[in-house]
């Protein structure tokens, strides 16, 4: 089943109307209506966490010579725009609040022409669903006329990732051997809900000396096959060691909480 959620947009005073969406076919530009300035989640990446579900802004400027009569969205991913059936599909289980794709958008008319629209949907990747999603956007004119177009936006969203690290022994003498352990894991919301062993991933281990701001990065490591993390180096002064990952096409970065180590 594709990911899908679905709003139906009003202007001003104006009566919400049912957005109609029709198998896909050509973009339509009557009458120079126009479709600008969309923005996703205010510009801000978008990371599933292992609740499989975010709340995720949408804004738009929309002009029509005629007037802006209504504006409908919907927010889809996988390779093919689903059914109108699909759109329309209720079935959201483990969600608070209203178990519906609906959502009104609010929109205020800047002139006779102009509109500014902006909603909350609450985004939930299905199963089988990829990391790449698309905003359809439908605009109807106080003549009739309508402006559509299935991908007006496209963007991406990533799984959120936890880093954590031990760094032993506490203390330690100057010259000896500090060990760095710990572990990468990503949000599962798939099959299950929770957190997963991320294998494979390059980690970098940095340090800072303790009374500075800096962070150095001493080495790189590789995370195993159930994620975990080992490194280690050489103790010379006080200071702080973390783990970074820099995240990958469908995983987000993360940084470990940093941990304190005596040198004596």
């Amino acid at each position: 089943m594709r990911t899908r959620v679905t709003i139906a947009a009003v202007c001003g005073t104006l009566a919400l109307s049912a957005l109609a969406l029709p198998a896909a076919q050509a973009d339509e530009v009557p009458a120079g209506i126009t479709v600008s300035n969309v923005v996703v989640n205010d510009g801000k990446p978008i990371v599933f966490n292992a609740t499989g579900v975010k709340p995720v802004s949408v804004s738009m400027t929309v002009k029509a010579p005629a007037g802006v009569k209504s504006v409908g969205a919907t927010l889809w991913s996988g390779g093919t725009l689903p059914s109108p059936d699909d759109l329309d599909d209720d079935s959201w289980p483990d969600m608070s609040g209203p178990q519906t794709p609906d959502r009104l958008l609010d929109c205020t008319e800047v002139n006779a022409t102009t509109a500014t629209c902006r909603a909350t949907f609450i985004l939930r990747p299905w199963r089988g669903d990829g990391f790449s999603w698309n905003t359809l956007v439908t605009v109807t004119d106080k003549n009739g006329g309508t402006y559509r177009n299935e991908n007006v936006k496209t963007f991406e969203t990533k799984r959120h990732t936890i880093v954590r690290v031990n760094a032993s022994p506490e203390p330690v003498r100057k010259g000896r051997t500090i060990t760095a352990t710990g572990k990468l894991t990503t949000a599962e919301y798939t099959f299950e809900y929770g957190y997963v062993p991320l294998p494979h991933q390059y980690v970098k281990l940095q340090y800072k000396k303790a009374g500075t701001s800096t962070w150095t990065t001493l080495k790189t490591v590789r995370s195993s096959s159930t994620g975990a993390l080992t490194a280690t180096t050489t103790a010379t002064y006080d200071g702080y060691y973390r783990l970074s990952y820099a995240g990958d096409a469908h995983n987000a970065p993360s940084v470990s909480v940093a941990d304190h180590v005596d040198v004596q």
